[in-house]
């Protein structure tokens, strides 16, 4: 009931072609039942000498035809009846598909743009512990399982029903008895259909996980050929598709079985009844109790009615896999996207901040951040430095809403964060990650990314102030030079700097960097910051970083320890106190005099 609400749902706007799909299979399923009866009057009445057996105002317009001295015309016009009620069937048919394929390709569109749409809005706890192979399968195969239903097998019942209703009510005006033969095996075979319609929907459910597995195997393996290739992990890389590929293929084979098993078994119960019927329609022909012409429009009867209940397997096959499809797709629509109906404030956003006994801890329970306090100016730069896992990233994260602390409150400008409409923090927070992120087009469309409305002037000042500049003008294509998948033709330090360009392109009030200078050399890190310091001195920036140069100019440096601030204070202050701080300035140092 659940799914056959989605699916009434997603119909909207293509209900009408669904309806003129559906009166095309009735038009075209009445000229099939009439073809059969065309063929008893030809045997019966034409050829035979019995009695015409119609409508008087029929009758008294080709009564003619039982006429022997008229037997060519009889069979002419049987024969150009025939040919124009195939025709016309022909027609019904196209616009049938015509429009059951419109329909059902319009329903998968809006399936996909309804799936993307979600995903967009899901927190980002959720694209954390999503596999990104299972997400694309739902949203590719899963929605290609729900059209193939929708646009074949959903005109098909209605086909079915059709043809079975009308075929059994002139089959027992043609001879009760033999009916009674004829529909014998129906239960068997409608049993039959559903017990296989229970198995194949579990097969399929199994073979759709494992093809999303092993979908997952190949992103990731093409995500990280870098890694791969580095490693030369090839062979194992191989290994491990081989088995995930061994198991879809597997568990595919199961559901081919299965249907396999259901054919033969189904096949031999209609060949049966269809025997059954010629067996003793000829016994009852023989003795008179039916026509000939009768038995053979009977025995063509019998195969419209006995084949659509075989095809109810079919389509009972088809409506397993796609409510399996549907159940994977609702499992993402049923997830809380992280914006509320409700818009939150959107205040003017300075940059004024205070973090007061923060908390936070993720899934396991295990506090991340514990009683974190602190207050920043407008303007101000503050610094964060830490051993890995003391909570530098989740503590920014908390301040982009990526995920809301659990215990005190952080406050912006004197506004609670979790009273702020998210999209609007957003905007006016720039984060730059450790890792950074560039999508497969050119370097202008990445730094454009954040603000689309971006002048070219505009690019190439934030460009220069990420010290990326003379580095993109030196590129055969300069600014239009494609950086690859995922930035793959690029160096980690120049795609940390068109990552930065990208960010500071929306001139936020606020600026986080995520440990995203690691991967430049010092005297670019230097150069950055200085051109950032003379670019705006009202943009209160958090640098995350475990270069302690990287620290020293800025005005609060907070040490994490544990989720705990271990230590706050600026860089002279920090390194006279006894301390990390002063530890890792004293090795950094060290090195540096070596070196």
């Amino acid at each position: 009931m659940k799914n056959t609400r989605f699916i009434w749902r997603h119909m909207k706007g293509k209900r009408l072609l669904y309806g003129g799909a559906i009166t095309c299979v009735a038009l075209g399923t009445f000229i099939a039942i009439i073809n059969p009866l065309i063929l008893q009057v030809t045997i019966d009445s034409i050829i035979g000498n019995l009695p015409l057996e119609a409508p008087t105002w029929l009758e008294d317009r080709v009564g003619w035809i039982v006429n022997n001295d008229r037997l060519l015309e009889g069979l002419v016009l049987a024969g150009l009846t025939l040919i124009i009620l195939t025709a016309l069937n022909g027609i019904f048919q196209y616009f049938r598909g015509k429009w059951s394929a419109a329909a059902s390709e319009g329903i998968a569109k809006n399936l996909r743009d309804e799936l993307y749409n979600h995903l967009q809005h899901l927190p980002y706890d959720y694209h954390v512990k999503a596999k990104t192979g299972d997400l694309i399968q739902r949203c590719t195969s899963d929605v290609e399982q729900v059209r193939l239903f929708l646009g074949v097998q959903l005109v098909e019942v209605a086909r079915a029903v059709f043809i079975i209703s009308i075929s059994f009510i002139i089959m027992l005006k043609i001879y009760v008895n033999l009916t009674l033969v004829a529909i014998a095996a129906i239960p068997l075979i409608i049993g039959h259909s559903y017990y296989f319609y229970i198995l194949v929907k579990k097969t399929f459910k199994d073979a759709d996980e494992a093809e999303a597995r092993m979908s997952t195997v190949l992103q990731e393996n093409l995500t990280g050929v870098r890694v791969v290739k580095a490693f030369a992990r090839e062979n194992y890389e191989i290994g491990k598709f081989e088995e995930m590929n061994r198991d879809y293929r597997d568990k595919v084979h199961r559901v081919i079985r299965n249907m396999a098993w259901y054919w033969s078994i189904s096949d031999l119960f209609c060949l049966i009844q269809i025997a059954a019927v010629l067996v003793a329609g000829v016994y009852w022909t023989v003795q008179g109790e039916i026509s000939l012409g009768n038995l053979v429009v009977f025995v063509s009867y019998e195969s419209m009615l006995i084949w659509p209940v075989r095809q109810l397997g079919r389509i009972l096959t088809d409506l397993g896999k796609m409510q399996v499809a549907i159940d994977r797709i609702q499992e993402i629509l049923e997830e809380e996207t992280e914006f509320p109906a409700e818009e939150g404030l959107k205040p003017e956003i300075k940059g004024e901040i205070s973090f007061n006994k923060v908390s936070f801890a993720y899934g396991d329970g295990q506090p991340v951040l514990r009683n974190v306090s602190f207050r920043v100016k407008r303007g101000q730069t503050i610094a964060v430095l830490g051993p890995t896992g003391s909570g530098k990233s989740t503590l920014v994260h908390l301040l982009t809403r990526l995920y809301d602390c659990q215990g005190g409150s952080i406050e912006i400008d004197g506004y609670d964060i979790k009273e702020i409409d998210k999209k609007w923090l957003r905007k006016h927070v720039g984060l730059v990650l450790q890792e950074p992120f560039l999508f497969a087009r050119t370097i202008k469309e990445n730094i454009a990314f954040a603000n689309p409305a971006a002048g070219e002037n505009d690019i190439y000042e934030v460009a220069r102030i990420a010290a990326v500049h003379e580095f993109i003008e030196e590129m055969e294509e300069g600014y239009d030079t494609p950086v690859g998948e995922r930035g793959v033709s690029l160096s980690g330090g120049q795609k940390q700097r068109i990552a930065i360009a990208r960010t500071l392109i929306r001139n936020c009030p606020i600026l986080i960097f995520d440990d995203s200078l690691s991967a430049v050399d010092t005297e670019t890190d230097l150069q950055i910051r200085k051109a950032l310091q003379e670019r705006s001195k009202e943009t209160t920036t958090f640098i995350i970083s475990h270069r302690i140069n990287t620290l020293s100019m800025a005005d609060l440096i907070l040490v994490l320890e544990d989720g705990e601030i271990a230590q706050m204070g600026s860089h002279e202050e920090l390194i006279r106190q006894e301390g990390m701080y002063r530890r890792i300035w004293e090795i950094q140092n060290s090195i540096a005099e070596v070196y």
